[in-house]
């Protein structure tokens, strides 16, 4: 009697990895730096939050940006490069980036208020 070579088991069934919330947040916080780039005078740095459900990340950022600034194209940038860190350094789908601007920190030297 002969007896047959062990079969390979794939690797999806071999078992699971789980990957913390806590390290998908600090991903995404690290991200959401990059993406934000020098941090304003007395600022503090983007902090993040995620759900992870399956292989699906939802992300909120909190932040603070200098003023004056683009906010709106600041914040697409953060989303969009938290979105593609968080894709490619854990593997998961990152369907939505809430990015939460909490503070302005006016610029030394900017004008303020109502200009002529």
């Amino acid at each position: 009697m002969t007896q047959a070579a062990p079969t390979a088991v794939p690797p999806a069934e071999r078992g699971a990895t789980r990957i913390a919330d806590r390290v998908v947040a600090k991903i995404a916080s690290q991200a959401a730096r990059e993406a934000v780039g020098e941090l304003p005078e007395g600022g503090a740095p983007p902090q993040a939050t995620v759900v992870v459900h399956h292989d699906v990340a939802r992300v909120r950022v909190h932040l603070e940006l200098d003023y004056p600034t683009d906010i709106g194209a600041r914040c697409a940038r953060v989303r969009r490069h938290v979105a593609e860190r968080v894709g490619a350094l854990v593997g998961m789908e990152v369907p939505e980036v809430a990015v939460h601007v909490e503070r302005l920190h006016p610029v030394q030297g900017a004008v303020h208020g109502r200009t002529r």
